[in-house]
């Protein structure tokens, strides 16, 4: 497998995280390189460990997970879309709409976008690669994707004003339709 063919493999796993980090940028407020540095820093981790864990963990327990993992990843991103929207209906005042990531929220979403790497670290067991290599590539290419896609959020808030948290949910929303869809293709 090629320099090349890893970094698309990464841009395809960061997808998710990149939707996700638009999401986060157009709803958090308070130092843009800073939240967007701690969010893709975060995604980078998750992206690069899980191809780890499915890379040594083998077949033994993906067979059981892989059932259940679309729906669990829906489930997350439809119940934080669900929220965003109902607080982007009710929070009148400007400051109170803007949500604040937490630490457990954003360890959540890190969970939910690095699953399907997890797959690719078994697909990569069966074609003997230098794992560790293609988990640093995966990691950084999610941690620049995503950084970038944080601060495009920011842009995308300061033209949405008032609804951006609702625009941010209907974000969400659509990643869980786009993973249960795809699920069934």
């Amino acid at each position: 497998m090629s320099f090349f063919d890893i970094i698309l493999i990464g841009i395809s796993l960061a997808m998710d995280a990149v939707c996700v980090s638009v999401s986060n940028g157009i709803s958090m407020k308070g130092n843009k390189i800073k939240l967007a540095t701690i969010t893709s820093i975060t995604f980078g981790i998750f992206q690069g460990i899980m191809p780890l864990i499915g890379f040594f963990a083998g077949s033994l327990f993906i067979d059981a997970f892989s059932k259940y993992s679309v729906y669990i990843v829906a489930i997350i991103f439809l119940i934080l879309g669900v929220k965003m929207i109902y607080d982007g209906f009710n929070e009148k005042d400007e400051d109170e709409t803007i949500t604040k990531i937490s630490f457990g929220i954003l360890m959540i979403q890190g969970i939910a976008t690095s699953i399907d790497a997890l797959a690719v670290g078994v697909g990569f067991c069966a074609i003997k690669v230098n794992i560790v290599t293609c988990s640093l590539i995966i990691c950084f290419t999610t941690i620049v994707m995503t950084f970038i896609a944080f601060l495009l959020g920011k842009k995308i808030r300061k033209v949405l004003n008032n609804n951006a948290e609702i625009f941010a949910g209907i974000l969400l929303l659509l990643i869980a339709l786009k993973t249960l869809i795809f699920n069934f293709i």
